[in-house]
């Protein structure tokens, strides 16, 4: 039987992160997993599910979600600035660290997506972390933009970027544009049916909205986790790549793997992007059940 509570984590700027914590039963410490979700979204989109089949497992769990998105605090709502997230996610594993329920030498780290690449670049800079795994990570912010963006898009693109800049100058909110359409009229982070599936499920009510500032995906083209990923080692690796994705592109997840050292794994899934969160879920699922038994160990051990 699992219990879960809600916790805050107090966090810089005076903002407290909204987390979960997934208590499986009988005695601790026990080994802890640390998970964040990935970009725009919020623990609702696709990470509860993942939490309790760890907790499942005897793992105490713990899922955030990222400053000025669902129960987090913060202001501009919607705003992403992943090197903050980065910082904001070492106070949670403190956090974690804290708990009388966790043993802090025995603590994992489970990333998706933008959070995936958090996940390498933490992999390779917070030797707390006893293993990591990086689902479906951002490898390189400058690549994923050159296949999203047409070479004729571009040019509007920068210009809105810096148009938004000089209004901030003079006082303006930040420009914002939608995280998903279809709609060709409205800027949009993404435009396929599959993400715009992922991002609209049922959410409860106040905790996420279809908005994030402009500037966030101007930071998401210039975030390149990819080059931290020789660095992870010594700490185990385990990357979840999905063979058909065209958000964080498997080619370049595969050619991350290839200059990440040992210890390493990969799990390749069917599928595109999204399907690790459903289609795919028990794969992807027991592949990092599989890396966090074998490098933290079990509640036993």
């Amino acid at each position: 039987m699992v219990s879960t509570m809600d916790v805050r984590i107090p966090a810089d700027g005076d903002i407290e992160l909204g987390a979960r914590l997934f208590l499986p039963a009988g005695a601790g410490p026990r080994p802890a997993i640390t998970m964040a979700h990935g970009f725009a979204g919020t623990m609702e989109h696709g990470l509860i599910r993942f939490a309790q089949a760890f907790a499942a497992a005897g793992f105490v769990v713990l899922v955030h979600d990222h400053r000025n998105f669902g129960g987090s605090g913060g202001e501009p709502r919607g705003d992403i600035d992943p090197w903050r997230q980065i910082a904001d996610w070492r106070r949670a594993i403190s956090y974690l660290e804290s708990r009388p329920e966790v043993d802090p030498a025995r603590i994992g780290l489970w990333g998706t997506s933008y959070a995936g690449g958090h996940a390498i670049v933490l992999g390779a800079t917070d030797r707390r972390l006893r293993c990591v795994v990086a689902q479906v990570p951002t490898i390189s912010g400058y690549e994923q933009g050159k296949r999203r963006i047409s070479p004729d898009a571009l040019p509007a693109l920068e210009n809105a970027f810096n148009e938004d800049e000089r209004a901030q100058l003079h006082g303006a909110a930040p420009g914002r544009q939608a995280v998903v359409s279809a709609d060709p009229g409205i800027s949009a982070a993404y435009r396929s049916q599959d993400a715009i599936d992922f991002y609209l499920q049922p959410i409860r009510a106040g905790l996420w909205e279809n908005t994030i500032t402009l500037r966030s995906t101007r930071a998401a083209r210039t975030y390149e986790p990819g080059a931290w990923i020789a660095r992870v080692s010594p700490t185990p690796l385990l990357l979840v790549v999905a063979r058909d994705d065209k958000v964080t592109l498997t080619d370049l997840a595969l050619a991350a793997y290839e200059r990440a050292l040992e210890p390493k794994r990969l799990v390749l899934v069917p599928g595109g992007h999204f399907d690790p969160y459903r289609s795919q879920f028990a794969l992807a699922e027991a592949a990092a059940t599989a890396w966090f038994a074998e490098h933290l160990g079990n509640e036993s051990a």
